[in-house]
């Protein structure tokens, strides 16, 4: 069974609120009625469900920040590139005195 993903979480809170406006539910009351309370309890569950997935990605951000390996100048074999050219991070003002010959 696959997990689901935080647009399904998005999709299943605020897709449902359609139907509901369909219905007639008006907007931003604290109360509603009885007819409405399936379709609010599945957009609830959505929420919720859309509020833990932002707390597992402030997780996983954090714990990257914390004791993530740090990339490598350059990754792949062979690439010389104007891109991969050896730059201090963030790239100063002038980069190069001569304009670089392209490949």
């Amino acid at each position: 069974m696959a997990l689901l993903a935080v647009d399904d979480f998005f999709n299943i809170t605020f897709f449902v609120q359609h139907f509901l406006g369909l219905a007639g539910m008006p907007r931003r009351i604290p109360d509603y009625n009885q007819q409405f309370t399936e379709f609010n309890q599945v957009s609830s569950f959505g929420a919720f469900g859309f509020g833990l997935t932002q707390l597992l990605f402030l997780y996983i951000v954090v714990k990257c920040i914390r004791s993530g390996a740090k990339a490598p100048e350059r990754p792949w074999e062979g690439a010389d590139s104007l891109d991969w050219t050896h730059l201090p991070t963030p790239a100063p003002y002038h980069t190069f005195e001569n304009p670089p010959t392209v490949k």
